[in-house]
């Protein structure tokens, strides 16, 4: 049997209630690395999808030190929804950082198992970070019917 299936089974119903907050304090995480261990599970496991590459991390300070690497400016993260699942939440966020007078771009979307109040697996799918050059061409290129 699979980590994932183990856990699984074994996970109960989130609150939608909690589902939004746990979402959010999540989101704060890549604003404030430091504050990993308030939302995520002593041994959560991340799966990481970008374009060209995919990595895997285990614990709340091997991804806040991830993310303390990558960063490079003030990041903001906009949760664009969350909905939730029957053992966690499934979230889209938009992340905005700033570096170099120039703003950077990047879409997510984020499977988050929950167990006991906390984050203990995360598979995250991202688009990569778009500069201003990237935005403008996909504006002219391949306009969006919706935001």
């Amino acid at each position: 049997m699979s980590t994932t299936l183990a856990l699984t089974s074994t996970v109960r119903d989130v609150p939608a209630g909690e589902v939004q907050k746990l979402s959010r304090r999540f989101a704060n995480v890549f604003e404030r690395p430091d504050s990993a261990e308030e939302v995520l599970s002593d041994e959560v496991f991340f799966d990481l999808n970008m374009p060209v590459w995919r990595m895997q991390l285990q614990g709340p300070g091997a991804f806040a030190a991830q993310l303390e690497k990558i960063n490079e400016g003030d990041v903001r993260i906009d949760v664009l929804r969350t909905v939730p699942t029957a053992t966690g939440f499934v979230t889209e966020h938009e992340e905005h950082q700033n570096v170099g007078g120039q703003d950077l771009t990047a879409r997510r979307l984020w499977l988050c198992e929950v167990s006991n109040g906390s984050i203990v697996e995360a598979v995250c799918y991202c688009s990569g970070e778009w500069d201003e050059e990237l935005r403008a061409r996909h504006d002219a290129e391949a306009p969006m019917i919706r935001p």
